[in-house]
């Protein structure tokens, strides 16, 4: 059964972490993704690759995951003879998604303007700091430094007096899931308006895209929030509270919630009608956190799962990735699978979390080693000879 983008071609420039992880998922869809590096590689190659803990076979964890069912091309987009072969394939592909820095496509002459004299159905997408315009849009960004600038540090932690950034790199996640959405809708626009466009990803326009109804709070009252660690500004309880052997999170955001609580701790005070509904908890939020840290330390977290789960309480461990990736729902949806490596040996990595259920074709093929599909490409994609491919291969401009 193939997979719902098969048929798409894409041309993948990326590096580091936002552009290969778009060009990732596209890949788990089914489009066929060439991973176009320079002869020497593409510098991800290196992170972690000697790290004896996070590496396999010489490859390290970033580029085993971010790469899995691509291919490797190697050409020189600065040599005139490989920019020829790089129109070649945008000839014969549909997407060219890159995450260099402002200005860079254009001086390689991979921008849209010139590619699309190439192809004029081609969709290309960049993915950057802050986009192609704007007073700004030349900073150079990565991920910290767009979770700074976005805002959402300052409302991350337990207090203003040290701002934190998200346990994961949300503001390159961001940009390259906003990218895949960019490219989907272009293809879609190609499919019925039949023109190719260019998809510009700002990742600090995805951060503030994602304060979502905070940000429309802040827009209404003129109030900047504060961190308010893992409580909640209106429901409670909403938190996370330690038990005799970790912690547990507990999130009553209907009244109903509530009642099932009280009647399974049996605590009387908490039986106070005015705490029947949100405003009078709200009030009270202090003393209610207080109980509950005081009740739920007594016991392990397995324990209050379990009786909570049974009186329908939305409730959950806070897990280390250790347990969070051998739970038994994380492994029932796939969402860790093993993969093999091209040279041998196989690893574990986050599976595809995008279920269909007509095409869920659920296969990953190894992380490529570098240009190991040179040869392939030229000959099948566009028909090159084996003298001509040895002729670029000795002049240096593939590899």
């Amino acid at each position: 059964m193939s997979k719902p983008l098969h048929g798409i071609r894409i041309l993948d420039l990326t590096h580091m972490l936002s552009g290969p992880y778009g060009g990732m998922l596209l890949a788990d869809l089914g489009a066929e993704t060439i991973k176009v590096e320079p002869l020497a590689g593409e510098g991800t190659r290196a992170l972690l690759a000697k790290d004896p803990a996070n590496s396999l076979n010489g490859m390290g964890a970033y580029f085993l995951t971010l790469n899995r069912n691509k291919q490797s091309v190697c050409i020189d987009l600065k040599s005139e003879q490989g920019l020829e072969v790089f129109y070649e394939l945008v000839r014969q592909s549909d997407v060219v998604l890159d995450n260099f820095s402002a200005g860079v496509t254009g001086k390689l002459k991979i921008d849209h303007a010139h590619l699309s004299q190439v192809n004029p159905r081609i969709v290309t997408c960049s993915i950057s700091g802050f986009g192609e315009d704007g007073p700004n849009y030349r900073r150079p960004a990565f991920d910290q430094v767009v979770q700074g600038i976005s805002g959402g540090m300052s409302i991350t932690g337990v207090d203003a007096s040290q701002p934190i950034r998200a346990g994961i790199p949300i503001g390159d996640l961001g940009g390259g899931m906003f990218a895949v959405m960019g490219i989907l809708a272009a293809l879609q626009a190609r499919h019925t308006k039949g023109h190719g466009q260019h998809v510009d990803i700002s990742m600090l326009d995805c951060q503030i895209s994602m304060l979502n109804y905070m940000a429309t709070m802040h827009l209404l009252s003129g109030i900047d929030p504060t961190p308010i660690g893992n409580g909640h500004f209106v429901h409670v309880p909403y938190n996370s509270y330690p038990t005799a052997d970790g912690f547990i999170v507990i999130a009553v955001i209907f009244d109903g919630f509530w009642d099932s609580l009280v009647e399974l701790l049996d605590i009387e005070v908490l039986r106070d009608p005015k705490y029947k509904t949100q405003p009078g908890r709200l009030a009270d939020k202090i003393l209610i956190d207080g109980i509950l840290k005081e009740v739920l330390e007594t016991r392990p977290t397995a324990h209050w799962v379990e009786q909570l789960d049974r009186a329908r309480v939305p409730c959950a461990p806070v897990n280390s990735l250790s347990q969070a990736l051998n739970d038994e729902q994380v492994r029932h949806r796939r969402m860790v699978v093993s993969i093999e490596h091209p040279q041998g040996g196989h690893f574990e990595a986050p599976g595809n979390p995008i279920k269909l259920s007509a095409d869920n074709t659920d296969a990953f093929s190894p992380p490529p080693l570098l240009g190991q599909h040179t040869e392939r490409v030229l000959g099948e994609v566009l028909g090159f000879d084996r003298e001509r491919i040895e002729q670029l291969k000795n002049a240096g401009v593939v590899g």
